[in-house]
């Protein structure tokens, strides 16, 4: 199945390709297309050859970029026809890297992004199953922190800020299918004191496996039934947007305390609606909020392409890379998750605007505290809750480490790989 879907959108970039090609070359005068536009293969592998050493994969893209950038169509043609010969899904890095950005920067020049965002959308949503996307899910968890660290961090603030309540209510709004919660209620199960109540109730947007929640729900309540935890699973769905949440839409009770989980949420609402959301998370009155994100930036450089792009390849290539080093070269998971990636990167260079669907243009931590601050104040993680994420990447390879945020405006924790900051994790009480 995954290899006839990769050769299928091969081919049609492929002929996609060829298509733009004649058309350009029609809409030109065939000798001066000659004489300014003609760069042999030959001539770019001198300076940019795939068997040497260095990433050849980013300086190339980035040779593409600047030619977009520029609308010089001479060049954008050949640089999209090299990425097209070097690139594979089922290479080392670079070929895959440069294979989710020729589908990204091909739709860019086509200005047929919208178009191919919302065909890869109804592909994935068609071959969503509950099984896969768990088993891509723990696989995922298994070999990497990347999101482990986000669930032990937030878990930790929560359980701080929650303690000694009765009755509590868990907001939910992340996609980690409820993944981060059994590890919360066996913490709640050995309280000393009595076991509180946890209502928790997760949002799920269209296409974000809303057909999966009722058997998610089933097995969480099962599983709290084993922890001896008096348990409600809600859902809130029906809606296309998180920007459409009301305050009402959470039933929020006044006898319960509330915290709101927000990992890999905030980049998902469109970026003209992230200050009217975070007021709205602030109404809910709740005792603490919790935000996990990818350290990365791609709002501020939303109308510069160049930067746009060049920002997006360094964040996929720390990315690509530790997928690489975290799987074997056979894993479906690895090879599933390059493929969510790759929806991302297309959404954001090659789709007008907010993109379609969720465009998920992620911001960095120092970003989101200028958002947040003004409603909210952060909190700061207690002994505790640091001891625990560094024990949890001590399971890990080696390559992992844990970062305070450094500054005087600066709050949370930053996970590191390779020294480089990739994902944030802070929490937050109402101002």
């Amino acid at each position: 199945m995954d290899i006839t879907l990769q050769a299928q959108e091969l081919h049609y970039l492929t002929l996609s390709q060829r298509q733009y090609s004649h058309e350009q070359e029609s809409m030109q005068n065939p000798n001066h297309h000659h004489q300014q536009h003609q760069i042999t293969t030959s001539q770019t592998l001198e300076s940019i050859d795939p068997s040497a050493s260095g990433k050849w994969a980013e300086k190339l893209l980035k040779e593409c970029a600047k030619a977009i950038s520029e609308k010089d169509s001479g060049k954008i043609h050949h640089f999209l026809w090299m990425l097209n010969e070097l690139a594979s899904p089922y290479g080392d890095c670079d070929q895959k890297l440069a294979y989710y950005f020729l589908q990204a920067f091909f739709c860019k020049a086509t200005e047929s992004g919208e178009r191919c965002y919302k065909t890869l959308i109804s592909v994935a949503e068609k071959s969503h199953s509950f099984e896969s996307a768990r088993k891509v899910i723990l696989k995922f968890q298994e070999v990497s922190p990347w999101t482990t660290f986000g669930h032990v961090a937030s878990n930790g603030a929560i359980l701080e800020a929650m303690d000694g309540e009765a009755k509590l209510h868990i907001i939910d709004i992340s996609s980690t299918y409820c993944t981060q919660w059994p590890t919360l209620l066996e913490a709640l199960a050995t309280r000393n004191d009595d076991t509180p109540h946890l209502r928790l109730t997760v949002v799920v947007t269209a296409g974000t496996g809303g057909s999966v929640m009722k058997e998610i729900g089933q097995r969480m309540e099962k599983f709290a039934r084993l922890m001896g935890v008096p348990f409600e699973f809600n859902v809130v769905s029906g809606f296309s947007r998180l920007g459409e949440l009301k305050e009402e839409d959470f039933g929020v009770r006044d006898d319960e305390a509330v915290a709101v989980n927000c990992i890999g949420a905030l980049r998902k609402v469109s970026v003209i609606e992230r200050s009217p959301f975070i007021r709205m998370l602030h109404h809910l009155r709740p005792k603490v909020v919790t935000v996990v994100e990818e350290e990365a930036d791609f709002t501020s450089n939303l109308d510069e392409f160049m930067a746009c792009s060049e920002e997006c390849l360094r964040f996929y290539s720390i990315f690509f890379e530790m997928l690489e080093e975290s799987f074997v070269p056979t894993s479906n998971e690895r090879l599933m998750l390059e493929r969510e990636s790759s929806r991302s990167i297309l959404s954001v260079l090659a789709c007008e605007g907010e993109g379609g669907g969720e465009c998920e243009r992620r911001e960095k931590g120092s970003q989101w505290c200028e958002r947040l601050t003004g409603d909210f104040s952060p909190m700061s993680f207690n002994d505790d809750g640091v001891d625990d994420v560094k024990a949890l990447l001590r399971r890990y390879r080696a390559g992992w480490a844990l970062l305070p945020a450094q500054g005087t405006d600066a709050t949370g924790l930053y996970l590191t790989w390779k020294d480089e900051p990739v994902v944030w994790a802070s929490a937050w009480k109402p101002s």
